[in-house]
């Protein structure tokens, strides 16, 4: 079964994003702050030039990932990503209903009104022997809450927010054990990844 991943750029004191949907200068510095350049399926929405190893560690999470889950909010706000998710892999948009406006056909977009837990089902389904990355923003703590989720990689960003959208909450599955992290020291950011090894629903 595919490994289920949640994953994002976090603050020091645990937001992913600042007060009013601000900071992401902060959070996503380490993505252009360096010499290597690496390459996505949509250059014109995200184009990394980092650290050898920031490097490495995303290119590594990029040859591991065959699908994606998202939340309806982030796929608005992104205008999704223009047709072409920067990953380049098909994308399970969760949704209580499906936009009339956006033409699913010939995308890699596929809209799921019957809850989290179908969709990365159908996501793990379609990753094959691939992973799943879950998120960011909300679908990826319900995702950690449902127990739904082997895998936690957080791009820690030495930062101080103050306030904004946590990474983590309302944990009704809370404590959430995980493993001893494997760590990627980059510049300006640290990556972590922690195997999820227990919790109330483990």
């Amino acid at each position: 079964m595919a490994t289920v991943y949640i994953e994002a750029s976090m603050s020091l004191d645990g937001f992913i994003a600042g007060p009013s949907n601000s900071g992401f200068e902060h959070l996503f510095a380490w993505c252009r702050n360096g010499d290597v350049p690496t390459s996505t399926a949509n250059s014109t929405r995200v184009a990394y030039r980092t650290s050898a190893a920031s490097a490495a560690h995303v290119r590594e999470l990029n040859d591991i990932t065959g699908t994606l889950v998202v939340g309806r909010r982030l796929f608005d706000t992104t205008n999704g990503w223009d047709g072409t998710h920067p990953m380049g892999v098909p994308t399970f948009v969760v949704t209580h209903t499906a936009p009339e406006d956006w033409k699913a056909e010939g995308t890699p977009f596929t809209f799921v009104t019957d809850g989290l837990a179908a969709a990365v089902e159908l996501a793990r389904r379609a990753a094959g022997d691939k992973a799943v990355g879950v998120g960011p923003g909300s679908v990826a703590w319900q995702a950690l809450d449902a127990g739904l989720v082997d895998q936690v990689r957080i791009d820690l960003v030495p930062v101080l927010l103050g306030g904004g959208t946590r990474m983590f909450d309302r944990l009704g599955a809370a404590p959430v054990h995980l493993g001893d992290p494997r760590v990627v020291t980059g510049t300006a950011v640290t990556h972590l990844v922690y195997d999820v090894t227990g919790g109330r629903h483990a």
